[in-house]
């Protein structure tokens, strides 16, 4: 009898990585100068009983890296979403970075940061965030830099038609009360959430400066350093409002 091989199927959304395939029940990416370290943090985050990640699973015979697959929905778009899914996506931030302080990994740093926790890269299961995906850009570092983008990416918006600002203000403070982030740290909060948006920025402008390499049209990377230009101009207009909410 003939082993039945599953076919591989491409997934979508991953703005850095091309290639990356599903296959069963795994997910197959290619080899990059971050694998080993993509790998130790899963490794570590399993080790330390965190379930919202997916598993490491070594190298194919392709030399890809292969994960396990998470069941569920990846949003294609970022969007209004409610108090419920902000506060989970919060509670699950807080668990893996708190899988990762004392590591070797986090080293002289608080966590290791996955630094790119967007609704994009969380698997939604029932209407819920219940894993992040895509860890190639995990690195030690400070809570605020994941909690800074995640309040901007999951709690505020420039666009027309997205609740007012007292309702993002809101939900801002809902992402750092799930967290528990309190005191010195939730007190600069918005700073984060600026630099945070400073850094977006300048990563797709050094991307349009040539000095990597990443799957995007020349108008997609012009957009998207406009779309955070405006962002960081919005968040510095209302800086009062999302401070008070956070008191």
């Amino acid at each position: 009898m003939s082993e039945i091989v599953d076919e591989a199927v491409p997934l979508q959304g991953g703005r850095i990585t091309d290639g990356v395939v599903r296959i069963g029940d795994t997910v197959r990416r290619p080899a990059s100068a971050a694998s080993p370290f993509v790998a130790s943090v899963l490794d570590l985050l399993e080790s330390r009983g965190f379930t919202g990640a997916p598993r490491y699973l070594g190298r194919d015979q392709a030399g890809r890296d292969t994960f396990s697959f998470v069941p569920g929905w990846v949003p294609p778009k970022f969007r209004p979403w409610t108090d419920a899914q902000v506060a989970a996506a919060g509670a699950m931030a807080r668990a893996m970075h708190d899988a990762t302080r004392g590591s070797d990994l986090a080293g002289q740093h608080q966590v290791v940061c996955h630094h790119d926790l967007g609704p994009n890269n969380a698997v939604f299961q029932d209407e819920t965030p219940v894993a992040f995906i895509d860890f190639d850009m995990a690195a030690p570092g400070s809570p605020l830099e994941d909690v800074g983008y995640m309040s901007w990416l999951w709690c505020v918006s420039s666009k027309v038609g997205v609740p007012p600002v007292d309702v993002q203000a809101t939900q801002v403070r809902v992402l750092a009360d799930a967290y528990g982030l309190a005191g010195p740290e939730r007190a600069v909060l918005v700073d984060a959430m600026l630099e945070r948006q400073a850094r977006n920025a300048r990563f797709w402008a050094e991307v349009q400066a040539g000095f990597m390499a990443v799957e995007a049209t020349d108008q997609q990377i012009s957009d998207r350093i406009a779309w955070s230009r405006r962002e960081h101009d919005h968040t510095a207009e209302y800086r009062k409002v999302f401070e008070d909410a956070l008191k």
